[in-house]
């Protein structure tokens, strides 16, 4: 079965370090996207990579947020930044094992895989 694993979430001050890690089991040379969700809002893409290593990030982000695959395993993912308060949220990451449908890398329609989330509070 496919599990993926979120760590690295916590309480961090604004202009702080965040370094999220998602850990993929089960599967390999997946699509990788990084969703979150704030408080009363819905779920938004954050940043995702492809397989042949393509980058795609939310406006909202862009600039601030880095989204990786690690050089020595392929089926572990990172995201880092140094965040502001409007980052708070729970942060999940997700996999797709197929091909985009045509909603694009940001969207939760592509992806058939997720992990439970883990907590970012930015103060």
């Amino acid at each position: 079965q496919v599990q993926l694993v979120e760590s690295g979430g916590g309480s961090v001050q604004a202009g702080g370090s965040l370094r999220l890690s998602c850990a993929v089991s089960g599967a390999g040379h997946v699509c990788m996207g990084w969703f979150r969700q704030a408080p009363g809002k819905e779920r938004e893409g954050v940043a995702a990579i492809e397989r042949s290593g393509k980058i795609t990030y939310a406006d909202s982000v862009l600039g601030r947020f880095t989204i990786s695959r690690d050089n020595a395993k392929n089926t572990l993912y990172r995201l880092i930044s140094n965040p502001s308060p409007e980052d708070t949220g729970i942060y999940y990451c997700a996999a797709s094992m197929t091909a985009y449908g045509g909603y694009g890398p940001l969207s939760a329609y592509e992806y058939n895989y997720w992990g439970k989330g883990t907590k970012v509070t930015v103060s």
